[in-house]
């Protein structure tokens, strides 16, 4: 039922559109701004001690969108792609297609579990950096909010994550059938 909604739900699928848009337009301004950085400064500074100055996170921001580029490409296969396109070969009793069939038979692979739950690390590393850093582009560093708005992002970071995490491995588990 809810997946024959969101997929014919005519502003769900405008919003699929706006969010793909968005995806690329965030990993075109992430290379942008990787490329303007080393431009920026082409000799490399003679200590290179990033700890002193940054979190690991925000240093690794390539190598965490990679992984979640890589869980992207798997969900949108083996999820969207099929929903849309090759088609689901299960149906519901509605005659709908079973996309929840087909979670179920996905997420009882261990290595499926494992990379989507990789993914939400990821994703919630990803998420600490950008949250606290979009309020600081936004000029909203101040002693007194900044505080505030990183223990917003942490908690909203894992929060998302764990969700996020949550289904397949409760389908994996077996506390989802």
């Amino acid at each position: 039922m809810g997946a024959h909604f969101m997929g014919t739900n005519w502003l769900i699928r405008s919003m699929e559109v706006v969010l793909f848009a968005g995806l690329l337009a965030h990993i075109f301004q992430g290379f942008r701004l990787t490329f303007q950085n080393q431009a920026a400064r082409p000799v490399k500074y003679a200590v290179n001690n990033g700890a002193a100055n940054s979190k690991w996170y925000s240093r690794s921001m390539g190598l965490l969108g990679t992984l979640l580029l890589i869980f992207l490409i798997v969900h949108i296969s083996k999820f969207w792609v099929m929903s849309r396109f090759t088609g689901i070969p299960t149906v519901d009793a509605n005659g709908n297609h079973d996309l929840f069939a087909v979670m179920v038979e996905t997420f009882k692979n261990p290595l499926l579990v494992l990379l989507y739950v990789l993914a939400m690390v990821s994703l919630a590393y990803h998420l600490l950096h950008g949250f606290a850093s979009a309020f600081q582009t936004l000029g909203w560093n101040h002693k007194k909010y900044t505080p505030i708005i990183k223990s917003l992002g942490v908690w909203y970071s894992i929060i998302i994550s764990l969700l996020f995490a949550a289904m397949p491995v409760a389908m994996y588990l077996g506390l989802i059938k």
